[in-house]
């Protein structure tokens, strides 16, 4: 066996390490889980439902985030080992071993990497996303619904939490729309970049003649708000609305009108929740996703007053920022980043890492 030479590497690793701790801050993260400790062992903490989840929450949260950090220094002075015996007893498999421990690292790093230019005003918060059909009829409501499924197949592979809040099924096949909570650290940072109008080009299973067709459906991502933030909505500018939940082919999920939609008047935003088991759970859950909505562009609208009164243009998203395309050749590409992969397969699945990481890159150049 050729003896192994991973002093360079775990040289760089130990440097990009260094540089994200400094972001990171264990200290900071220490000090943050003894203060929630503290506040999570107060004898009437479950005096306050919300209060007590977000605390418990965040608890979990900040002391996942400092277990990944130690792990990483754990490892990289465990490889350091696995190198040395490999050597010493020229053995294959723990060189292997030793191979694909530094590829594991090499990829957990790079990961944290991207997630330190995750700075934004919200980016650390958890996020809820919306998506919804667009043009090209049963075929844009079914890829609405792959849609759907691969960012739930995302956060399952991510051991991200999930919470579905409303889905509303089209009549022949997939979804109207769907709307669901990722309850992670920086899923909302994360998973923004996926916003946008999103496209499909394949052979359609709904047309007889076997045509190509094009399809597309938008996807909304926004920050799930806190009770600190300040969101007031008037009674006055509301409606709502209560109805009977329903699953697919018209089902009945009750037998009482727990479902609950709100319209913003103003701003014509609707949001309807009718997973949760009553109206006031619903209308509960339905306040806090259109508050994130408000909250959101509210910060648009200020950001787009600054451009203006500045005279800063920068790029833009556009309409269609990726393209799934399954016929006549297998690709699929973000028209932003050009960053590309010809497995739709593996991507439909949930393997969205490679996209969104170039995607946070590509955003904090088009920022600076």
């Amino acid at each position: 066996m050729d003896e192994l030479d991973f002093s360079d590497d775990i040289a760089a690793l130990r440097s990009t390490f260094a540089d994200i701790s400094q972001v990171v801050d264990p200290d900071r993260l220490e000090s943050e889980i003894a203060r929630l400790s503290e506040a999570a062992g107060a004898p009437d903490l479950w005096d306050d439902t919300d209060k007590a989840q977000k605390v418990t929450s965040d608890l979990s949260h900040r002391q996942a985030e400092l277990a990944k950090i130690n792990s990483i220094s754990n490892r990289l002075d465990d490889l350091e080992i696995m190198v040395e015996l490999a050597n010493e007893e020229n053995d294959e498999q723990a060189a292997a071993d030793a191979r694909t421990e530094l590829a594991g690292i090499r990829k957990t790093l790079g990961d944290l990497e991207v997630q330190t230019l995750l700075n934004g005003e919200f980016d650390q918060r958890p996020a809820v996303i919306t998506i919804r059909a667009g043009a090209g009829g049963v075929d844009a409501a079914d890829f609405a619904d792959m849609l759907f499924r691969m960012y739930l197949r995302y956060a399952e592979q991510h051991s991200y939490p999930t919470r579905v809040l409303d889905t509303s099924y089209a009549e022949e096949a997939g979804i109207k729309s769907a709307t669901f909570e990722v309850d992670a650290p920086f899923a909302f940072g994360t998973l923004s970049v996926e916003a946008g109008t999103h496209r499909l080009v394949r052979m359609s299973p709904f047309n007889s003649a076997g045509k190509r067709q094009t399809s597309f459906a938008a996807v909304e991502v926004v920050p799930l708000i806190e009770t600190t933030d300040v969101v007031e909505v008037p009674e006055n500018d509301i409606r709502v609305d209560v109805f009977r939940s329903s699953g697919p082919g018209g089902q009945s999920v009750n037998t009482t009108d727990s479902a609950v939609r709100i319209t913003h008047l103003p701003t014509g935003i609707v949001v309807s929740c009718q997973n949760e088991k009553s109206q006031i759970q619903n209308r509960a859950a339905a306040m806090r996703v259109l508050q994130s909505r408000l909250l959101l562009l509210q910060r648009e609208q200020e950001a787009a007053t600054k451009k203006e009164i500045a005279g800063v243009i920068t790029a833009s998203w556009g309409d269609q920022m990726r393209s799934y395309v399954l016929a006549p050749y297998q690709m699929v590409k973000d028209l932003r980043t050009e960053y590309e992969v010809n497995n739709p397969s593996n991507v439909f699945d949930g393997d969205l890492d490679g996209f969104i990481s170039a995607g946070i890159k590509w955003r904090k150049r088009v920022i600076d």
